[in-house]
């Protein structure tokens, strides 16, 4: 039995050696905006021999000029023929990959005063997800009040006790609540302590119940003390094994909510541009400033060389192609998620491209992330810290998603225009005699928006309008 359940881990660690860094380097593109890709590829290509910028004169030479012939299929003794290098990622190797996702007519940029914004904090982005995804309002009642409790580092700083009491709620719903919350984005967020932080992280990465779960469940402050041995001895792992479990860890983050902190106002720059052409909306990513890399032929031919160079530098060369090799893929992968979540907003709301807010749709993560055929979290992901250049301005993507109401006449209206509605009430209303909550419900509902007065209190306050007793004019 000792004997079989030793040939299983072995088995699980070798898939987790291949899958596990290319899992994280896709989770970690995902959310980066432009300018954070642009700045972690060019302190990679520090970092990796094998990856070089492609020369300013061959990006701009023209499609005409002959490129370099394609390498034969991979001969069984060679390295990397474990991953099928030549077959998965033979365009990586000269530079007529770089010149197939970048299109020549790149939109004019916006100008600069249409690209000044604040950078939502945790509290906007967690509130924002959470009413993306729940409807329940008793449920949004007690995530609320566990997202005012997070902490900017990304950790609850109330108990579940202290939650409950706040309403009084029900034990079993504020579980549910922090369940909930827990699993939204950025991975890790809520945690009571370090260690449910990290291990909710290594959940997302579907590495519940590995070893390297359990290394962190059980051994975290060994870990911090760097008693690497003990823990070998412990857990039965050998010293490259505890190395191997070491290495995923480190990659994780124990301050999630920190990339939200900064409070500051922030040059922004559209990831993707929405075109119009005719009567057609075109998506064109943004891939400006980002540089262009390919595998340096000069190592490649390293590891072709069948004589003349050590293993050892063999081995090195190789775990740097496998590295490269990951890191190329992730970022194609980025650019064509990004490209897909872009379409299917251009498909959704249409209406607000063609005719302005008024017709801006309800949308929700669900519909887009059903439509494409990707899981929530990757749309929720995808639309974090992400501008899209439209014919009607400088939009975060997640500006298009909102909940929404079915008007008496069967329309869907997006809580976006009803939010307009109201402040346009306001704007208007006779200052000596202002408009009540209820009065603004009745109104709606008489224009076939049926609203309750609560639900009107909810959406003045998102858009911070003090009550009608305080705006009262003496005069």
């Amino acid at each position: 039995m000792a004997i079989q359940q030793k040939l299983g881990l072995s088995q699980r660690l070798s898939q987790r050696l291949i899958l596990t860094p290319s899992l994280q380097q896709a989770i970690k593109l995902l959310p980066l905006t432009t300018l954070e890709l642009a700045e972690v590829l060019e302190q990679e290509v520090m970092e990796n021999p094998l990856l070089e910028e492609i020369p300013t004169q061959e990006v701009m030479a023209t499609d005409a000029e002959p490129a370099e012939e394609p390498k034969e299929p991979a001969e069984r003794d060679d390295p990397m023929s474990d991953i099928e290098v030549d077959k998965f990622f033979e365009d990586y190797f000269d530079d007529s990959a770089s010149r197939r996702t970048r299109s020549s007519e790149v939109p004019e940029m916006p100008p600069i005063e249409n690209t000044l914004t604040a950078t939502p904090d945790l509290y906007d982005h967690l509130t924002w997800q959470l009413h993306m995804a729940v409807s329940d309002e008793l449920l949004l009642e007690i995530g609320d009040a566990i997202i005012q409790n997070v902490d900017e580092d990304g950790m609850l700083r109330a108990s579940v006790d202290e939650i409950a009491n706040m309403g009084p709620y029900a034990m079993d719903e504020v579980e549910k609540a922090l369940a909930l919350v827990q699993n939204l984005d950025p991975a890790g967020v809520a945690a009571r302590d370090l260690t449910e932080c990290l291990r909710n992280q290594l959940k997302k990465l579907g590495l519940e119940g590995s070893p390297t779960d359990l290394m962190v469940r059980d051994h975290l402050k060994q870990l911090q003390a760097h008693q690497y041995p003990e823990i070998s001895r412990q857990m039965g792992l050998t010293l490259d094994e505890v190395s191997h479990h070491l290495e995923v860890i480190q990659r994780l983050d124990p301050k999630p909510g920190l990339k939200y902190s900064p409070n500051r106002s922030t040059y922004v720059v559209p990831d993707v541009f929405v075109v119009k052409e005719g009567e057609d909306y075109r998506v064109v990513l943004n891939d400006d400033g980002l540089p262009r890399l390919r595998i340096s032929p000069t190592y490649k031919r390293m590891l072709d060389a069948k004589e003349g160079n050590a293993e050892e530098t063999r081995t090195y060369v190789r775990e740097k192609l496998r590295s490269a090799l990951w890191l190329l893929k992730s970022v194609d992968q980025r650019q064509r998620t990004i490209y897909k979540v872009t379409e299917s907003i251009v498909r959704h709301q249409r209406g607000f491209l063609d005719h302005g807010i008024a017709h801006l749709r309800p949308l929700v993560l669900r519909d887009v992330a059903s439509d494409i055929g990707m899981h929530e979290s990757t749309v929720s992901r995808v639309v974090a810290n992400k501008y899209v250049h439209t014919p009607r301005g400088v939009y975060e993507l997640r500006f298009f998603f909102h909940s929404g109401i079915t008007s008496t006449m069967g329309e869907a209206v997006s809580s976006v225009t009803i939010k307009d509605r109201i402040r346009k009430m306001i704007d208007t209303e006779d200052q000596t005699r202002p408009l009540s909550d209820a009065q603004i419900a009745e109104i709606l509902g008489q224009g076939g928006l049926p609203l309750a007065r609560r639900t009107v209190a909810k959406y003045r306050e998102e858009l911070r309008i003090p009550p009608s007793n305080l705006r009262k004019s003496v005069h």
